[in-house]
């Protein structure tokens, strides 16, 4: 314990890979966590040609891989800072590893959590005998708070990612790797602050440098990547908070050394890519893994098919399981798209009868996933817009069926990849407006807290009318909204009033799904 504290007294600059590879070897990780197996996936295995292992982090009694950086840190604590207890910022599995660490310990610990925090992570965290402060909209201010109250209650702030003791805790996780299955030849690990990756490189580096790491992150909060094109950690504009436990807006500075020097290669996936590896983990080994801890999954499995790799042993972390069960319905619907086995259309077929049998039969037997579509008394065309999905079980099967429906005179939009398309207009399908408007299109992020709409009908809906809204909660702490507004697209006034809102928002009115289903644009 004596080694890994005077660990963090030297400047991390000075730090070396066999630093980290001593204080690992030396971290009190297993006063409480466990060591969790390294599971074959049987059926991704022979689905793409590699034989593919699972490290099932979500064994942890917090299931989550967090408990061991903080245990690291704080086991390394002077009775001293142990008496004058800890603090931390997190919105969940950080939180639940400081809490339980502490407690078995017996040190107090204060939890800092936005006010949008789900009940569910809330409740782990007093149940594992952590004090909670809900405060803020996001973790940036939660994480604000924190720090002032280090200084009025003198806490021993334990952070989430960029700190010596809790890499070298995180490490821990390659000793294991390499103790269970020497013969590696990739591991993926997923990146949110860093730290995980940074501790697992430095490791795997020293004792078998041969095992290449790769570094996976969602493509909306890849943190690491635009560090890694800037030379030095940067702050993102925007993070997605779908897998939010990697949403990182910056990476940390030690962690971003690390990673620079030991991670061998990067990727990024997308939300679909992700839902459709927590599938995977379900399918294989009756996984049910929060979105964070799918996406090194998700890397392997785009990694794989990018480079053309096969008959390898391939490692990937499931880092996380403290899932938001209300988001499993939003896994379950993009999960298909994720895998590529769901085609969106947008197809025009004849206003008559018999138009969707004869519509079906030229689908040659592939399944309808979807179909939506609703009479327009007032189109003065003889056809109809319809949006349709269809399974598809080949990576060319799509273009080969877009190509089939032009063939027998159908018009067809490919909307496999229209954001809008998979969010809203799925949902929204109803006819357009009987008279052409002067509207504008927005997407929105609520957050996911009281008086969000509120907020949003006073700050824009009493000067402009608003002629479409559609919200549909998917579980995570933002909410998706798209909305039409009859204005020009040049008013000032509505440009200022949009920025006063202070929600992140995307001006969609010229979305191919939009028009085609929803609006009646002026000329």
């Amino acid at each position: 314990m004596v080694t890994v504290y005077k660990m963090s007294e030297q400047r991390e600059s000075e730090l070396t890979g066999a630093d980290y590879l001593k204080a690992t070897l030396c971290a009190a990780v297993y006063d409480i966590a466990e060591v969790t197996p390294l599971e074959e996936m049987e059926k991704i295995s022979e689905r793409i040609d590699n034989q593919v292992f699972v490290k099932r982090e979500d064994r942890q009694l917090v299931h989550s891989f967090k408990i061991r950086g903080a245990q690291a840190m704080i086991a390394s604590l002077t009775d001293e800072e142990r008496k004058r207890g800890v603090i931390a910022a997190s919105a969940g599995n950080h939180a639940q590893g400081v809490a339980l660490s502490a407690s078995k310990l017996g040190i107090s610990s204060l939890i800092v959590m936005p006010l949008t925090t789900a009940d569910i992570k809330v409740e782990a965290v007093k149940s594992f005998g952590g004090d909670v402060l809900l405060y803020g909209a996001n973790f940036d201010e939660a994480k604000a708070k924190a720090i002032e109250l280090v200084k009025e209650q003198n806490r021993v702030f334990i952070p989430p990612f960029d700190h010596p003791l809790v890499i070298a805790g995180q490490g821990s996780i390659a000793m294991e790797l390499l103790q269970q299955n020497p013969k590696l030849d990739r591991i993926f690990v997923p990146v949110g602050g860093g730290g995980l990756a940074a501790g697992v490189a430095a490791v795997i580096k020293q004792i078998m440098p041969s095992i290449k790491v790769i570094a996976v992150e969602p493509v909306d909060s890849a943190c690491l990547k635009a560090a890694l094109e800037a030379g030095k950690p940067v702050d993102l504009e925007h993070v997605g908070l779908f897998a939010e436990g990697v949403a990182v807006k910056r990476i940390g500075d030690e962690t971003f050394r690390l990673c620079q020097q030991y991670i061998d290669d990067t990727i990024t996936v997308d939300s679909d890519e992700i839902c459709a590896a927590v599938k995977d983990l379900f399918d294989d080994v009756r996984a049910i893994a929060e979105p964070s801890g799918a996406v090194a999954l998700a890397g392997l499995k785009k990694y794989v098919a990018m480079h053309n790799i096969h008959s390898e042993k391939l490692a990937h972390i499931l880092s996380g399981a403290n899932l938001n069960f209300h988001n499993l319905r939003y896994i379950s619907e993009r999960c298909e798209l994720g895998e590529k086995r769901e085609a969106l259309l947008a197809v025009t077929i004849p206003e008559q009868k018999g138009s969707f049998l004869t519509f079906c039969k030229l689908l040659g037997g592939r399944s309808v996933t979807e179909f939506n579509y609703r009479y327009d008394e007032n189109s003065p065309v003889q056809s109809a817009s319809v949006f349709v999905g269809v399974r598809i079980h080949k990576a060319d099967e799509k273009a080969a069926l877009i190509s089939e429906l032009n063939s027998a005179g159908y018009q067809v939009v490919d909307l496999t990849d229209d954001e809008m398309a998979k969010l809203h207009v799925r949902y929204m399908i109803g006819g357009k407006p009987a008279k052409p408007l002067n509207e504008q299109i927005y997407s929105f992020q609520f957050p996911e807290s009281q008086g969000a709409l509120l907020k949003f009908l006073q700050t824009v809906g009493t000067n402009w009318n608003i002629t479409m809204f559609h919200y549909r909660s998917h579980g995570t702490d933002y909410g998706r909204v798209l909305a039409a507004f009859e204005v020009d697209s040049g008013d000032k006034a509505f440009n200022q009033h949009l920025a006063k809102l202070g929600y992140a928002f995307h001006n969609e009115s010229a979305d191919p799904s939009l028009n085609i289903f929803l609006t009646n644009q002026k000329k």
